[in-house]
């Protein structure tokens, strides 16, 4: 008997579904030329740095009859790095456009041309002797770069089914960090890292966009870009029974239906017309100001010491490069832990917590360097704190915000906010790049105090304001704004009332 009710438990016990094949293979062609590509020209460009500054000298050489100013090769070499951001910044401001004109599949296929054309300058630049061909190929990765972190999420929000969107969205995350790995990887002296390779080295850029124009075009347009958009029903059917199966694209077409029914009258709005719509409001301060954050928390400045405490560990200097590459798998399986975390602990955990720790990690951090000198077990701790930090940001930050930028906002909305979010995170990137080395120098380890205060404002905004989005669809986790935003309108004119009966 008891024997029997076990297998008839065993038999009812609802089973947890996966996602379809089809759908993971099409996140993975999406984002390893998306923001894959991200990740992997931020940190392919540092391995061969003196190698190209030499050869800007040696072309300055050929060309004047002198070497250039060592504040001239600076500044070149500065613009080579830094244009990559504004190269960024281009490509988020039109990539939600080009979203709404050529599809988000079509966008991702001719964002391409952008990778294919660096990787041929930059290629080209040593041959040639034109050091200025670097400078346009790195403008070209970063439109390129801005465009896939604009149109990727995008997508991968759209074809991913309720359930999965959270674990789904985490492939944004999880491919930024395996680029970066992956740069750190090859940029090692054992592979592409000598001075005679530095050119293929940045021309191998062209290998995820080869690999994203071959596979991508198998898969389908976002459902929801095709019946909400388009109007194209039987498309939509056709694409979600290819990503979904059969048995839940009638559920996921249910859902689109009804937000295209909603959304009935309204055309995709432009950046300003969102800026201008009240019923967004805090939608749209929350991912600007959580797209601001992942820039300004210390994660770049956790780099820029890293070196630093790694040498004072005792870690010889030709050792280095290995484990920095260490920081790198760190960050790339906090990413993938996330993704596995995502949906059963939900946004507002994960990305609360993670900037808490990170708020922990600042003062452990600070203390740490402050007494470097004082005792042998100094500089490990402050290693230690690299890491803890470096796991904070990947937990919860790092993957959470691009999730909550596709969540936070319906079809029509999604991308005006993915152009403002993305535009805000690149001109952050940009600023911190300007003004860090200021900080460093003015406040030395003290820094991390001013990244202390940004974590934890960001922590507390994120308790009071920010909904729990996990197994919500798009219409639900509007409405919860949209009373909030009652709620609060209705206590500030209770406030009032009661202000004037007072008063008289």
């Amino acid at each position: 008997m008891a024997a029997s009710q076990m297998n008839f438990t065993e038999e009812t016990a609802p089973k947890k579904e996966l996602p379809n094949k089809s759908l993971l293979l099409a996140a993975c062609a999406a984002c390893i030329g998306g923001t894959f590509q991200y990740g992997y020209n931020i940190s392919i460009i540092n391995a061969p740095t003196v190698y190209v500054q030499n050869f800007i000298n040696q072309t300055w050489r050929e060309r004047y009859q002198d070497d250039i100013s060592p504040d001239g090769l600076t500044l070149l070499w500065s613009v080579i790095v830094s244009i990559f951001t504004l190269g960024g910044f281009l490509g988020a401001t039109i990539g939600g456009t080009l979203s709404v004109k050529l599809g988000r599949k079509g966008t991702l296929l001719v964002n391409n041309i952008f990778a294919l054309a660096a990787a041929l300058l930059m290629g080209l630049s040593y041959p040639t002797g034109l050091f200025e061909l670097l400078i346009i190929g790195r403008l070209l990765t970063g439109i390129n770069a801005g465009i896939g972190i604009c149109v990727q999420p995008l997508y991968l929000g759209e074809i991913a089914p309720t359930a999965f969107r959270g674990t789904m969205g985490m492939g944004t995350s999880i491919f930024i960090t395996g680029g970066i790995l992956t740069g750190q990887i090859i940029g090692l002296k054992e592979l592409l890292g000598r001075e005679e390779y530095w050119p293929i080295l940045l021309s191998t850029t062209c290998i995820p966009a080869i690999m994203q124009l071959l596979i991508l075009p198998w898969f389908p347009e976002s459902p929801r870009y095709l019946l909400i958009d388009k109007g194209d029903t039987e498309g939509c059917k056709k694409a979600l029974k290819q990503l979904h199966g059969g048995a839940r694209c009638d559920g996921e077409l249910e859902d689109i239906e009804k937000e295209k029914s909603n959304l009935a009258g309204f055309q995709a709005k432009k950046p300003w017309e969102l800026f201008a719509d009240r019923s967004v409001r805090w939608q749209l301060l929350t991912v600007m100001l959580l797209n601001a954050v992942q820039q300004l928390n210390g994660i770049n400045a956790i780099y820029f010491y890293a070196d630093y405490v790694f040498k004072q560990s005792g870690i010889p200097a030709d050792k280095i490069p290995y484990v920095t590459v260490g920081t790198g798998a760190c960050e790339c399986i906090t990413a993938l832990t996330c993704g596995l975390l995502v949906e059963s602990l939900g946004r507002k955990l994960l990305i609360t917590g993670g900037y808490t720790l990170m708020s922990i990690c600042c003062i452990l951090f600070t203390l740490t360097l402050t007494f470097q000198n004082a005792s042998p077990i100094f500089p490990y701790l402050s290693m230690a704190c690299v890491f803890a930090f470096i796991l904070s940001f990947g937990l919860g930050p790092g993957g959470v915000t691009n999730i909550l930028t596709t969540e936070l906002f319906t079809q029509t909305s999604r991308p005006a906010a993915y152009m403002i979010a993305g535009s805000v995170n690149w001109l952050s990137f940009f600023f911190i790049g300007m003004v860090f080395p200021f900080i460093v120098i003015g406040l030395q380890q003290y820094c991390f105090l001013v990244f202390l205060v940004v974590c934890t404002l960001v922590a507390i905004y994120i308790v009071l304001v920010v909904p729990e989005t996990k197994n919500k669809t798009f219409l639900e986790i509007q409405r919860e704004f949209q009373s909030s935003n009652h709620r609060k309108a209705s206590r500030a004119d209770g406030a009032g009332t009661t202000l004037l009966s007072t008063s008289i």
